[in-house]
C-alpha cells in the first residue's frame, strides 16, 4: 500500500511586490515528497528553489495554490499552529549555520528545546544525544570559533534534530564548505535518512551534492521542469554510530 505523501504541493504560485513589480517567483509548481524520501531541488539564481522551499518550510505562504503537509492543509492553520509544527516537524539547516558565537556546542542545540519549554535535564539529554547522532559527542562544550566548518554545520543539524522531526529542510547546507567537509555533511545526511528514516530535502546548486540523493526536482522561472530518481546516488561511509540513538 503506497504512503500518503509527506508533502503535497500543488500548482503553487508566488508574487512578490517589488515596488511597482510585480516579481512571480513560482508559476504553478506541484511537487508530492512519500516519507523516508532524499532529494534535491535545484536551479539557477531566480529559478524559486529557495521561495518553494520556504512554502514547504511554513516560513512563508502561496500567492495560490495549496500546500498539504502531513495531510494538514496549511493555509487552514492559525499563526499559532503554524510556528508549532515548524517547532516540531520541521528541522532546518541553512547555509550559514547561524549558530550563536559565544554559546558551547550544546547549549546551541538546546535553543529549539528552550521554545518548547523542556526541562534542563532534558535538554542537556537530547542535545548531547543529538550531537552524538552527528559524531560530536566530544564537543559539547566547544563554541563555534573552535570548531571547523563542517564541525559547525553538524552542530547545525543536530540543532535540527533535536526536535526529532519528521523532516529536515536544508538550504545550501555545504555552500560554506570544502568538498572534504561537504562530503562528510552529506554523508551524515545520508545516514539520518537511512538509519532515522528523516524524510529530508536539499535545496543546492552543486550537481554534486545533488548526486548523493535519490531524486532530483530540477526549477526554472517558477516551474518545475525536471523531476526524476538518481540511479546510482553517490555513498559516503560515515563512522556514525551503528546503534541508533534515541532522542525521544
Amino acid at each position: 500500500m503506497e504512503n500518503n505523501p509527506v508533502i503535497k504541493a500543488e500548482n503553487l504560485t508566488k508574487i512578490y511586490q517589488m515596488g511597482e513589480v510585480e516579481v512571480q517567483a513560482l508559476r504553478g509548481a506541484s511537487l508530492q515528497v512519500q516519507p523516508g524520501e532524499l532529494l534535491a531541488v535545484m536551479g539557477p539564481s531566480g529559478s524559486g528553489k529557495s521561495t518553494l522551499m520556504n512554502i514547504l518550510g511554513c516560513l512563508d505562504q502561496p500567492t495560490s495554490g495549496q500546500y498539504y503537509l502531513e495531510g494538514l492543509d496549511v493555509a487552514q492553520l492559525d499563526d499559532n499552529r503554524l510556528a508549532q509544527i515548524r517547532g516540531r516537524r520541521i528541522g532546518f539547516v541553512f547555509q550559514s549555520f547561524n549558530l550563536l558565537p559565544r554559546t558551547s556546542a550544546l547549549a546551541n542545540v538546546e535553543l529549539p528545546l528552550i521554545y518548547m519549554g523542556i526541562g534542563r535535564r532534558e535538554r542537556h539529554r537530547r542535545a548531547a544525544t543529538a550531537l552524538e547522532m552527528v559524531g560530536l559527542g566530544d564537543r559539547l562544550q566547544h563554541k563555534p570559533n573552535e570548531l571547523s566548518g563542517g564541525q559547525q554545520q553538524r552542530v547545525a543539524i543536530a540543532r535540527a534534530l533535536v526536535t526529532n522531526p519528521a523532516i529536515i529542510m536544508a538550504d545550501e547546507p555545504t555552500g560554506n564548505l570544502d568538498s572534504k567537509s561537504s562530503e562528510e555533511i552529506m554523508g551524515i545526511f545520508q545516514y539520518l535518512n537511512e538509519a532515522q528514516g528523516i524524510t529530508i530535502i536539499f535545496v543546492t546548486h552543486e550537481p554534486d551534492i545533488a548526486a548523493h540523493t535519490r531524486r532530483i526536482v530540477r526549477l526554472a522561472d517558477g516551474v518545475i521542469v525536471e523531476d526524476h530518481p538518481v540511479l546510482n546516488p553517490r555513498r559516503v561511509e560515515t563512522a556514525l554510530p551503528s546503534t541508533e540513538p534515541v532522542i525521544a
